[in-house]
């Protein structure tokens, strides 16, 4: 069984090009399990309904838990229970600029609130090229 994820035109570009390498999502009947490939796509259920790139890999997926403190910002993230040390880091492997972005995103979009918690599943996956793009990802100032 292939599982298929579809997302915001924001994000586009940062799948195709690699450099958004997962994904957070709530709970559902079944999500991709490691090593099973993931087909990716932006509008998904629509008439523009797309595929942003060839199927990726999944490589992990983890329970994540996102806090957010009384003025709407990220706190903490824990993947498995485990705290994430670099928020902006996490944060730009989702396809943000960094942390503050993500928090603006999830009000935005999810609508989450300040002192709130959001509770779901990390997806990860790798490309053949995954490394190379994280490289020439604009937020790190890396390569051209």
């Amino acid at each position: 069984m292939m599982v298929a994820y579809s997302f915001n035109r924001r994000f586009e570009l940062a799948v195709r090009e690699g450099w958004k390498t997962q994904t957070i999502r709530a709970g559902r009947l079944r999500h991709a399990r490691p090593g099973e490939l993931i087909q990716l796509f932006v509008g998904m259920r629509t008439q523009h309904c797309r595929r942003i790139c060839d199927d990726v890999r999944c490589t992990d997926v983890m329970q994540v838990c996102i806090s957010f403190d009384a003025e709407g910002e990220i706190d903490r993230i824990e993947t498995d229970g485990v705290p994430v040390r670099d928020l902006d880091a996490f944060a730009v492997r989702d396809g943000f600029v960094g942390a503050s972005d993500m928090a603006a995103f999830w009000r935005a979009q999810n609508g989450q609130r300040p002192g709130s918690t959001f509770s779901g599943y990390l997806i990860e996956w790798a490309t053949p090229s995954t490394e190379k793009a994280r490289q020439r990802h604009p937020a790190t100032g890396i390569g051209e």
